[in-house]
C-alpha cells in the first residue's frame, strides 16, 4: 500500500499534499476541510474523492462543525464584550477564520499559533483573501505555551493535537499548563479521539510531518476529563461528533 500510494496515489491532490507535507499536518486538514476532490485528469479526481470521503475526514469535518458550534457557545457567554480565542496548534485556522468572520473585529478576536510555518503561512494568505482582520498568526509551541501579548485569552482550543501525543504525561502537562494561561473565567476546550477503525493502516503506511510512519492513540474520554479536572477545572463535559471518533470537551476554570 505504500509504494501503490507513493506511485499512483499521487494522482490525487490529497495524498500530494500528504507527502509533502505530513498527512497529520495543518496543511493536509486544511484541504480536507475545503473537501473539494482535484487530481490529475478524472482518475486523480477519482482517488481524491475516494480519499476524502474515508471515515478519519469525515469525522475530522463534523469535528469541526461542533468545535465552531461550542466557540459560539462559549462566545454568546460572554456578550457585550470583545472575546480572545487562542488555538495553540491551529495549522491555516480555516474554521477559526469562519468564527472570526462572522463575528467581526469588536466581538472576537482569535490567535492562531503552530510550529509549520507552511500552516501559518498559507492561514496568512487565506485571510487576507477573504478581508479578515480579526485573526493573526505566530510560530508557537503547544507544549510549551507563552502567554499571548494581548493578554490572557477567553478560550483555548487544543484541536487535533492529543491523538499524535503517545505519552499521556505530556498530555497531563499540557492541560496544566493552559490552565494557567487562561483569564479568570475562561475555558479550555480540547479533542480527543475515541477510536478509528483505520489506525493500524495508518500507522503503517501514511508519513506524518516528520516523514515517520503517523502512529496515533486513541484514549477513553473519561481519562482524559480526569486529567482536566486534577489540573483544576471545575466544570468539565465532552460531546461526541456525528460520524463517532472523536469527542470534544469543555472545561471551565470557574
Amino acid at each position: 500500500m505504500r509504494g501503490l500510494l507513493g506511485t499512483v496515489g499521487r494522482a490525487s491532490r490529497g495524498i500530494r499534499i500528504g507527502y509533502r507535507y505530513g498527512f497529520d499536518s495543518g496543511t493536509m486538514l486544511d484541504y480536507v476541510y475545503v473537501n473539494r476532490a482535484h487530481g490529475v485528469l478524472g482518475f486523480g479526481r477519482l482517488v481524491d474523492r475516494v480519499y476524502l470521503d474515508a471515515v478519519g475526514w469525515r469525522a475530522i469535518r463534523s469535528r469541526r462543525e461542533l468545535l465552531q458550534d461550542v466557540l459560539r457557545e462559549q462566545i454568546g457567554r460572554r456578550a457585550g464584550r470583545e472575546v480572545t480565542v487562542l488555538d495553540v496548534a491551529a495549522g491555516p485556522g480555516r474554521y477559526l477564520q469562519d468564527i472570526a468572520a462572522e463575528y467581526g473585529p469588536r466581538r472576537v478576536r482569535v490567535l492562531c499559533r503552530d510550529l509549520a510555518e507552511a500552516g501559518l503561512r498559507q492561514g496568512e494568505r487565506l485571510a487576507r483573501t477573504r478581508g479578515i482582520t480579526n485573526i493573526s498568526y505566530e510560530t508557537g509551541d503547544a507544549l510549551d505555551p507563552k502567554a499571548p501579548d494581548a493578554g490572557a485569552p477567553d478560550v483555548i482550543v487544543v484541536s487535533g493535537l492529543y491523538e499524535l501525543l503517545l505519552d499521556d504525561d505530556a498530555i497531563r502537562a499540557s492541560i496544566e499548563r493552559l490552565r494557567g494561561l487562561l483569564a479568570p473565567g475562561g475555558t479550555l476546550v480540547f479533542t480527543t479521539q475515541t477510536r478509528h477503525p483505520q489506525l493500524d493502516f495508518i500507522a503503517n503506511v501514511l508519513p506524518n510531518r516528520d516523514g515517520q510512519l503517523w502512529v496515533m492513540k486513541c484514549r477513553d474520554v473519561g481519562e482524559t476529563e480526569g486529567w482536566a479536572r486534577a489540573a483544576g477545572f471545575g466544570e468539565v463535559a465532552s460531546r461526541r461528533e456525528e460520524v463517532g471518533l472523536f469527542t470534544v470537551t469543555v472545561c471551565g476554570a470557574g
